[in-house]
């Protein structure tokens, strides 16, 4: 039954036109969740192949925006003129760059991203991620690795993401999940777990659906109490991208 479930996914996809069946991930958590708004302006990291980026494209609509972020490059041609792709690795971008796809000259219409940048005076509405590591078939360190996905995704809310902010990323269950959805309660008024039907059966993703982003003060606050008490992490191994 599980195995005729994701076969019915992956036909979904090639009918309708998607890059993956993961698009049926995010329009369940979005259609359940609310996370996507017409008008957003929307971030998602770890982008390739691209079928969330479809997805946000047509739920933000045409005076909303996407910007996709992935180490892998993005060569689809998408439907609608809103989507913006960056090859670059999220932990190392500038903050100017990615806030830069927000300026007038960017951006199809108005958008409700309205609070200080650095670079444009707009941040993003909406921070997507369904970054996964590169599979080692070490469930422990699998899932330490997407966790650390996770919190860097984090460690970049209180620049890129506007005060009142949604986001919706991706972990592998395991022992620091709690950690993990604690620190998102420090940075959001609303935080749930959530595993669309579109997850393969055998998988231990669950998304993070977090609402109502407490601003920079708090994403400030939150840095520097994890630098206290944390030591420095080690080096990441180097990988051609983010698996899916």
């Amino acid at each position: 039954m599980a195995r005729e479930l994701h076969d019915h996914y992956f036909r979904e996809a090639k009918r309708e036109g998607y890059l993956s069946r993961a698009a049926y991930k995010l329009i369940e958590i979005d259609t359940r969740k609310g996370l996507l708004r017409r008008g957003d302006c929307v971030l998602d990291c770890g982008a390739a192949p691209g079928s969330w980026l479809q997805v946000a494209s047509k739920r933000v609509g045409p005076h909303g925006l996407v910007v996709g972020i992935d180490r892998r490059p993005i060569d689809h041609v998408f439907e609608l003129d809103n989507v913006r792709c960056v090859h670059a690795d999220l932990e190392e971008v500038e903050t100017e760059e990615l806030l830069g796809y927000l300026s007038d000259d960017n951006t199809p219409g108005p958008s409700s991203a309205a609070s200080s940048g650095p670079a444009s005076g707009k941040r993003f509405d909406v921070i997507l991620s369904d970054m996964a590591p590169d599979t080692s078939g070490d469930h422990t360190a699998d899932h330490f690795a997407s966790a650390r996905l996770c919190h860097a995704v984090l460690d970049r809310c209180g620049d890129l993401l506007v005060e009142g902010g949604r986001l919706a990323m991706k972990v592998l269950e395991g022992e620091s999940y709690a950690e993990l959805l604690a620190r998102c309660r420090m940075l959001f008024e609303k935080v749930k777990g959530f595993v669309p039907k579109a997850s393969r059966h055998k998988s231990t993703e669950i998304y993070v659906i977090a609402w109502g982003f407490r601003g920079r003060g708090a994403a400030e606050a939150d840095l520097a109490g994890r630098a206290a008490v944390q030591p420095p992490l080690p080096p990441r191994p180097r990988s051609t991208g983010w698996t899916t």
